[in-house]
């Protein structure tokens, strides 16, 4: 069996705030400290996020994506026959989210969560994937809602507390879906060293990790490390750090996964990549070697939506006419860790 992707969805919250509020925001709750006018959008590219209403969770967001795709897809919850909430964020530590979000969706299937950063909705994808192309489920709904608008820091003592925060003032608040389905497939597509056989699917998938670098960024609170200190409920990270560890260790496996499939940047319709800042995705891009309108830039009015960005990107370059069925889609995944993991496939 081969793994097709039936459809995708993103909910972005109605609400918004600028890179200028951001700045404000700091300098009005930090005591004295003030941000240099602009730097937000200077250093990222980011002119706007969204933000969930104060009465919404991680949960809502990951629903209002998953009802508009199976509206779409034309299928109902009831014949789902696994769910996976692949997100960096959570309802609670306990139970797993899938459970909240199957609740709402009235579904009843088996749930369960995949959690691993900005990776998160592409490694539920995998898993997905492997499920059905083993057998166990034909019908997976692929679901996140990413909430980091709740975890930035706004009160700063100095220069050197807003830069280990930075990386906070680029998040934004989104939901995403896939729903992936079970098709027969007439040659391999096991991973590296396959290609494309002219079978609809998912085609070819590689992951990698660089786990000594997994200090570089964090959200450290609500683990067993710091259960309940509030100090640590914020994003800290060294955002240089980060990229030298995505540049030193991440062409390799995009590279080999090119060669691996005998295919290049041009042969496909949309490559969508995980976008952080504007400076760094035009360092990715060029390292790369990524055609500029291959990409689907959603950075600059929705900022980083963590690992709802990938499904964010195919369901605007669907809507706007840029890909569609028997079109070749690639999915650049980076994530805090460090994880990196590529997916191909044709629509």
């Amino acid at each position: 069996m081969r793994t097709r992707i039936a459809g995708v969805a993103a909910h972005l919250p109605e609400r918004t705030r600028t890179s200028a509020e951001v700045e404000a925001r700091v300098a009005a709750e930090s005591g004295g400290y003030r941000p240099h006018p602009t730097i937000v959008e200077r250093m990222t590219g980011i002119r706007a996020r969204h933000v969930m209403r104060d009465d919404q969770q991680a949960s809502d967001l990951a629903v209002e994506a998953a009802r508009k795709l199976l509206a779409d897809a034309g299928t109902a919850p009831e014949d789902l026959d696994l769910l996976i909430f692949g997100s960096a964020s959570q309802d609670l530590i306990e139970p797993a989210t899938a459970h909240i979000v199957a609740a709402k969706l009235g579904a009843a299937c088996p749930v369960f969560d995949v959690k691993n950063a900005c990776n998160s909705f592409l490694n539920a994808v995998q898993t997905a994937d492997a499920l059905i192309r083993t057998g166990q489920h034909r019908r997976v709904l692929v679901c996140g809602g990413e909430t980091p608008s709740r975890a930035i820091r706004w009160s700063v003592r100095d220069r050197a507390q807003f830069v280990d925060a930075f990386a906070g003032y680029t998040l934004s608040d989104a939901g995403a879906a896939m729903l992936l389905e079970a098709v027969p497939g007439s040659g391999p597509c096991l991973g590296p060293g396959s290609g494309p056989d002219g079978d609809s699917g998912i085609f070819y998938r590689d992951f990698a990790a660089v786990s000594t670098a997994w200090d570089i960024g964090t959200l450290p609170g609500g683990g067993s490390m710091h259960p309940r200190d509030p100090e640590h409920s914020y994003f800290s990270g060294d955002g240089r750090r980060l990229k030298d560890a995505f540049l030193a260790n991440g062409p390799e496996i995009f590279v080999r996964a090119l060669e691996n499939t005998g295919l290049g940047w041009d042969d496909f319709a949309v490559v969508a990549v995980h976008q952080v800042t504007m400076p760094y995705l035009e360092v990715l891009r060029s390292v790369l070697g990524i055609p500029a309108d291959r990409l689907v830039v959603t950075l600059p009015e929705h900022g980083n939506v963590a690992s709802a960005t990938l499904p964010l990107q195919l369901a605007t370059a669907i809507e706007e006419g840029r890909c569609g069925p028997g079109d070749r889609v690639a999915m650049v995944g980076l994530a805090g860790g460090v994880s990196l993991g590529v997916v191909f496939a044709e629509l």
